[in-house]
């Protein structure tokens, strides 16, 4: 593995995010050819701390835009400030202006409110780390917008002209999958996918996530888990639910696992009724002996 690619790998470990080589050289790879990266994973692997932890190691400004339905592209640039353009129209009452000028004047950038994206492309110290969390859940629509600004980080505000970026932001752009992202943005981008992580990874993490656990114990968490994944769920626990359990387990001061204790706290892990219904009685006593075993 290259050496850059060797030191990010670091770099990003110690600020908590353990990244297999093939993570570690996508983000390497993104922030060298300036290229967006779409990473798409199950919820709760770590695509949106991905990003956080990118900001981190190139000490720089995190700008998020969380997608949503109906996410439009005025929303994500930019409005107005109309409060403070009427209150300045109030005080030009009491003076003589030009109305070609006075126009200029409240149409000005001071009066211009960004939004994610356009703040993104006007940052001025340096180019910060633009996540565009969730693509999936905004529609076409938007999606076609944004292919647009990343294949040109440019905007146009028809009151001030075209505003370029003063430097190309690093794009990280998460998806859950829950609608298929179009081949024109998919091509724009680098591409990484994030499964959910090995028994040995996920105990790396939850040693660095959560500390004064107790070793046993947060191999016992880790086992649980893992074998909870295997089961027939509709919604599989991610690492953030696994470091969740294990703080709630550590407040309850507990050194190890009994069904009683895990039955009353796997609402930190199981967030859906069909999924704890599927997780009591003789399964639940199967998945806690599978974990306090030695093996």
């Amino acid at each position: 593995m290259n050496e850059a690619i060797r030191a990010l790998q670091a770099a990003m470990e110690r600020d908590g995010y353990v990244a297999e080589p093939a993570v570690a050289t996508a983000v390497y790879l993104a922030t060298e050819m300036r290229k967006p990266l779409l990473v798409e994973g199950e919820a709760g692997v770590g695509k949106t701390e991905l990003a956080k932890v990118l900001a981190r190691v190139l000490g720089t400004e995190l700008i998020r835009l969380q997608c949503y339905e109906g996410l439009d592209a005025n929303t994500a640039l930019y409005e107005w400030n109309y409060q403070r353009q009427l209150l300045r129209l109030r005080i030009a009452e009491r003076e003589p202006h030009d109305p070609a000028a006075l126009e200029d004047l409240i149409f000005g950038r001071e009066y211009l409110l960004e939004r994610p994206l356009l703040r993104a492309i006007t940052r001025r110290a340096g180019p910060p780390v633009l996540l565009v969390d969730e693509i999936d859940r905004a529609d076409d629509g938007f999606e076609a917008f944004l292919l647009e600004v990343l294949s040109d980080f440019q905007v146009t505000v028809p009151e001030l002209g075209t505003i370029a970026a003063t430097h190309v932001p690093h794009v990280v752009l998460t998806s859950n999958r829950t609608r298929e992202i179009g081949d024109a943005l998919r091509r724009r981008c680098l591409y990484l996918y994030v499964e959910h992580p090995s028994f040995e990874k996920e105990l790396r993490i939850l040693r660095g996530k959560v500390p004064g656990l107790d070793e046993r114990l947060a191999r016992a968490i880790t086992r649980f888990v893992q074998a909870l994944r295997r089961r027939d769920l509709r919604k599989l626990p991610g690492v953030a639910e696994t470091i969740d359990w294990a703080q709630a387990l550590l407040r309850l001061r507990q050194d190890r696992l009994d069904a009683e204790v895990v039955g009353v706290t796997l609402g930190c892990l199981l967030k859906d009724e069909h999924d704890l219904r599927q997780t009591v009685d003789a399964a639940l006593a199967e998945l806690v002996a599978h974990a306090s075993s030695p093996g």
